[in-house]
């Protein structure tokens, strides 16, 4: 079957499946994976140190893959300024840019004059209308079933989606709550012209910087096992729920700000349980879609699984 929508033609790829940014696990292994197993593979830009590295990282990925794959700007997460990346991604050769954590005008006005394609994550409908209005090609639009950070209006993918496909021409792709066929049509079933997942190719083979025990939680965890911290720092994010998330519930619910939160939800906090496998002295994000992770495949078998079930459905559609 094929499976061709607007997002797929824009994008060059034969299923309109994208990763994550994934900061400090989206690098070239996992990229090059989904892109070769014909979705759209990311490299996260602001995980990295400087902007060599990222062209380094881009370099890797070409040399694994001769497929699309895009890089994913963090512009709300890191105190780093985003425009050298950004730079340095278009002196790569950088086809699709993806903009997460903040108002995307000023990636826009640096991508100006180029080819690159757009996509911007976004928590409600008034946000996909503001990012169509600034040239956005397509929306990812985030439930709140979705890990690490969310909107503020705690509205699902299925209530969410429909809302911004009624409310934009541009492509929309779906994202929260995502881990399999399934989940996949329901969203095209929505509206939507391609999925997002993010929680799900952390626990496959070629996320290779997540430590095992972060990909055994994941596999071994329920769809309660998460909880959203940050919500008082109006950055509401799901994480996995530990004894770290607890201290900093508690510090949230003593009204801390964030001078007494920063230690306990920095980058480096959480690169200490995610790589490090130190589960009580930091935090990974997760989605609830843990709930139905089992295993941990190849990238390939991940879409081989996804793909078989969602044509089953569509044949009991027909």
């Amino acid at each position: 079957m094929q499976w061709k929508t607007r997002v797929t033609d824009m994008l060059g790829i034969t299923y309109p499946i994208i990763q994550g940014g994934l900061a400090h696990l989206a690098y070239a292994d996992l990229a090059a994976a989904v892109s070769n197993a014909g979705g759209l593979g990311q490299v996260t830009a602001m995980s990295l140190g400087n902007p060599e590295l990222l062209k380094e990282e881009m370099r890797k990925v070409k040399q694994m893959t001769d497929a699309p794959f895009a890089v994913n700007f963090a512009i709300g997460a890191h105190d780093r300024p985003f425009i050298p990346y950004i730079e340095a991604a278009l002196e790569e050769g950088m086809e699709i840019a993806t903009i997460t954590g903040g108002n995307p005008k000023p990636v826009f006005q640096a991508l100006e004059g180029t080819n690159v394609k757009k996509l911007v994550l976004v928590a409600a409908k008034r946000q996909a209308q503001k990012a169509e209005e600034l040239g956005a090609d397509a929306v990812i639009v985030v439930g709140q079933e979705g890990g690490g950070h969310l909107g503020r209006d705690d509205l699902g993918t299925m209530v969410l989606v429909p809302q911004v496909v009624d409310a934009v021409k541009i492509p929309v792709i779906a994202s929260g709550g995502i881990g399999d066929g399934r989940g996949m049509m329901a969203a095209l079933s929505l509206g939507a012209e391609g999925i997002e997942m993010g929680t799900r190719f952390i626990a496959t083979k070629e996320c290779v910087d997540a430590n095992p025990l972060y990909k055994k939680a994941l596999i071994e965890g329920s769809e309660q096992d998460t909880v959203i911290i940050k919500r008082s720092l109006g950055a509401p994010a799901r994480a996995i729920s530990n004894a770290w998330t607890d201290k900093i519930l508690e510090l949230e619910k003593a009204n801390a700000g964030y001078t007494e939160l920063k230690d306990y939800i920095s980058g480096s906090t959480n690169k200490k349980y995610i790589h490090d496998g130190k589960l009580e002295e930091g935090y990974a994000w997760a989605g609830q879609v843990l709930g139905m992770i089992k295993d941990e495949p190849t990238v390939q078998e991940l879409f081989d699984s996804m793909i078989a079930k969602a044509e089953e459905i569509r044949c009991k559609w027909r």
